[in-house]
């Protein structure tokens, strides 16, 4: 959704004669080390001794470093002309539960398994939380080109009118005064194609609530 109003934006500009700003996306993965990156928990978990918490066994992302994203991400900007969605080659996904298991061994230490009774380090599976996909989608749609850098490229996404995108821009904002998290969830199957949300919605703010009501009043955590 947050691409369509970008796109939307770089026509408006292009209508207007506008030049100063070049509105473009780029998609891609995972980035090691960063912020929110599994490494650094696992790294943690296993300094602690572990267990180390993967949410199932089948779950997949990709992944590529820092300066490499980096680097990706601001040439893709450089050919970009207006609303265009670049995609990064990210190679091949990887099994969270390998990643897991490979810094366990690279520190030195073994797994703790059924094979291995007497390892050092368990990895034990959460469940996989809500709205969390086994696989990471990098394109909703099929249509991708190559462009002048091997790792970089263009895919071609519906665009949806001026008219239609504000009509469900105002109805997003009226599920989200309405605090109605089922309707904003309607709004974005219709707006995105392709779009097809798994599972239950999960509002987190009735059970915030409910947790501020058994908790207590002024309880300041229960509230966030």
């Amino acid at each position: 959704m947050a691409e369509l109003v970008l796109q939307d934006l770089a026509t408006r500009y292009a209508m207007k004669g506008c030049h100063g700003t070049t509105f473009s996306m780029v998609r891609f993965g995972n980035v090691l080390g960063s912020s929110g990156s599994v490494v650094p928990l696992f790294r943690r978990q296993i300094e602690q001794g572990g267990p180390i918490t993967v949410t199932h066994p089948d779950i997949t992302r990709y992944f590529m470093t820092i300066p490499e994203a980096a680097l990706l991400v601001i040439q893709a900007g450089s050919m970009a002309e207006g609303g265009d969605v670049f995609v990064l080659d990210m190679g091949d996904a990887v099994k969270i539960v390998d990643l897991a298991k490979r810094m366990v061994q690279l520190t030195g230490l073994e797994v703790k398994d059924a094979d291995h009774p007497d390892g050092d380090i368990e990895v034990v599976f959460s469940g996989l939380r809500p709205g969390e996909k086994l696989y990471e989608e990098l394109l909703i749609g099929d249509n991708v080109v190559g462009t002048l850098h091997p790792k970089i490229l263009r895919a071609h996404e519906e665009v949806l009118p001026q008219e239609e995108l504000s009509a469900l821009l105002e109805e997003l904002v009226e599920a989200e005064q309405s605090l109605d998290s089922h309707r904003a969830c309607a709004v974005l199957r219709r707006g995105v194609s392709g779009f097809a949300h798994s599972g239950d919605v999960c509002d987190l703010l009735p059970l915030s609530r409910q947790q501020h009501v058994v908790l207590g009043g002024g309880s300041h955590d229960a509230r966030h």
